[in-house]
């Protein structure tokens, strides 16, 4: 149908209406059946977001951009950096049950690798690459992209076959991967795990994402490391490693340095745009609108092919379109949720899986424009608003013989 961009938004809002309504409009229930106050980070969170739409507008006016462009932007904004601060907060107040989520990803991995072989065999037997756009995109407002039902892309140098499954481009997908995966590691039922950890590696290796495949490899382990990180043999084991890292330290930057070149030349008129987009928006950000941005996004030059200035990455992004206040708008957040979470993963089930989606997040900011993808990856955010609720908990007797 090309309804997810759609559906995410009306979701986040949809609950965060239902969370506002038990929480305030609704005082007369019993107090057992109150919702939770929302802890501290949340508020930050949403403090940060709304922050944006001000500096939006403050950014707008600047300019002189008119009536038009401010109204566009700030839908946009609803989309995007709102719906951020809804997932999270709906996920703090409302008593939704993370097993759910687990469970619920799991069974759309079975459907994605009963949908698998069509995927694959489309670009060798003739299929079309795009069976068609959704009508809604007149609803949606943004590119295309969003609205298409695409069995495949083909790489440009190369000509080979890429695949983005759900989402509106190939890294776009292994991110959802990366969160499909951290969720599936959780799920009790080994049946259904098996599922879901089969569809998140089938997505994350066929999108063909560098940066999924190195989160694959850092973020992946994190909650079992996480889960047996208070041990003390763990300490033992490492220690070792960690002496050893130290007498062929020399080498090992050496090797990263390898590594890394080998990781920009993967796809290096990809990262030669990426690295010219960046320097032009923080140029242009200095030199032109250094507190509150140039209130939209541009379209870059024939250098980086006429894509938009701060594109693919969150921080060159905010910089160029909101200045150094909305850089600190998301960032302060982000700083507070990943102090609190790394504090919680060490005695919480919930922080456990809070701390890897947060880095995540972090990891792709560098790579994507997290605002555009949140109708993606909202499991994500809702998972990171419980994470953040529960900061303020003792863990449960479980969870303390765990540790002990």
């Amino acid at each position: 149908m090309g309804g997810l961009y759609i559906a995410g938004p009306v979701l986040g809002v949809a609950l965060s209406l239902q969370a506002l309504y038990f929480y305030y409009i609704a005082p007369a229930l019993p107090k057992a059946q109150r919702l939770d106050r929302p802890h501290g980070a949340i508020n930050i969170w949403f403090g940060g977001m709304v922050a944006m739409l001000g500096i939006l507008l403050v950014g707008h006016l600047n300019f002189g951009l008119g009536a038009a462009a401010t109204i566009k932007s700030s839908i946009g904004w609803a989309k995007g950096w709102l719906l951020i601060a809804l997932f999270i907060f709906a996920g703090a107040v409302l008593p939704i049950r993370p097993e759910v989520i687990y469970r619920a990803i799991c069974k759309t991995g079975k459907y994605t690798i009963f949908l698998l072989p069509i995927f694959l065999a489309a670009p060798f037997i003739g299929l079309p690459d795009t069976l068609w756009v959704s009508p809604l995109k007149i609803i949606g407002g943004s590119g295309s992209e969003y609205f298409k039902a695409t069995l495949y892309t083909l790489e440009p140098g190369s000509g080979a076959p890429r695949w983005q499954f759900f989402a509106p481009w190939s890294p776009a997908a292994g991110m959802v991967g990366l969160v499909y995966f951290i969720c599936a590691l959780q799920e009790k039922n080994v049946r259904w795990k098996a599922w879901g950890i089969a569809a998140a590696l089938a997505i994350i290796i066929l999108s063909q994402s560098r940066l999924a495949l190195v989160g694959l490899i850092i973020i992946g382990p994190m909650p079992f490391l996480l889960q047996q990180i208070t041990r003390p043999i763990i300490w033992f084991l490492v220690l070792p490693i960690v002496l050893l890292a130290g007498w062929f330290a020399l080498d090992l930057l050496e090797m990263f340095n390898l590594a890394k070149s080998e990781f920009s030349g993967a796809r290096a008129d990809s990262t030669r745009v990426r690295e010219t987009l960046g320097r032009i928006a923080v140029e242009r950000w200095q030199s032109e609108a250094f507190w509150f941005g140039h209130g939209i996004v541009e379209r870059g030059p024939h250098l980086v092919e006429y894509m938009p200035i701060g594109s693919h990455h969150s921080w060159y992004g905010l910089l160029f379109v909101k200045g150094i206040f909305g850089f600190l708008a998301l960032a302060i957040p982000f700083c507070v949720s990943i102090l609190l979470l790394v504090r919680s993963a060490l005695t919480t089930d919930l922080g456990r899986v809070g701390l890897p989606m947060i880095t995540l997040l972090l990891m792709y900011s560098f790579g994507e424009n997290l605002e555009s993808l949140a109708y993606l990856y909202w499991p994500a955010l809702i998972l990171i608003g419980m994470a953040l609720q529960n900061c303020g908990t003792r863990p449960s007797a479980d969870e303390t013989a765990t540790i002990g």
